[in-house]
């Protein structure tokens, strides 16, 4: 359900720089971030976080910074709602953005995103068989201190099987993620030398 009354959650799918080589310094626009908002609704001018964030040193720093303009549909609007695609123009350092930097955060009020986690505890429900593979291949249990690839929202990390509990596994990822108890989160193991599809999750 796209609920616009709840606080604004935006999946960041691209992140770009649109400044032309050798543009004059006094010209230059902030980054731009491209994806889905999920519910809620942005404004332009709203004040807005972004999270996790980047890294420094060894750890993850958000990032905060002003709309200052929005498109939808190839138009410009005033403000997005939870119906399709969008692009936001920000105030952020184009060079952060570039090469989808940014990809896989989310976008947010400021201090009303989820936390930021570095591990998951997930309620697993495993498919039949492997999505994807040449032949059909049953799927096997997880494993202890086995890589999962797991899709978090719009980001990707690898997570390692730190611990079993019947249908739940407590894995502790690569990259860190932004997300609240009962998203949903899909699960692949490498087979024949491909990421595919074992099952999803439930984060707990």
């Amino acid at each position: 359900k796209k609920d616009i009354k709840k606080d604004p959650l935006m999946f960041i799918a691209r992140s770009f720089d649109v400044n032309r080589p050798g543009s004059e310094i006094d010209k230059l626009l902030g980054g731009v971030l491209g994806g889905s908002l999920i519910q809620g609704k942005l404004k332009i001018n709203d004040e807005i976080e972004i999270k996790p964030g980047i890294k420094e040193k060894d750890e993850y720093k958000s990032l905060k910074t002003k709309i200052m303009n929005i498109e939808s549909g190839g138009e410009k609007v005033k403000e997005a709602l939870p119906y399709g695609s969008i692009a936001i123009l920000t105030q952020l350092d184009p060079a952060r953005v570039k090469n989808d930097n940014l990809a896989g955060n989310v976008v947010g009020k400021t201090n009303k995103l989820p936390e930021v986690l570095h591990e998951l505890t997930l309620k697993t429900d495993l498919l039949k068989n492997v999505i994807g593979a040449k032949k059909e291949i049953e799927v096997e249990n997880i494993k202890k201190l086995e890589n999962l690839m797991l899709n978090v929202n719009a980001a990707a990390t690898l997570g390692v099987v730190e611990d079993i509990k019947k249908n739940k596994i407590k894995v502790n990822l690569k990259l860190p993620v932004c997300a609240d108890k009962g998203t949903r989160v899909t699960i692949s193991r490498l087979i024949e030398n491909r990421w595919r599809l074992i099952g999803v999750g439930v984060m707990e």
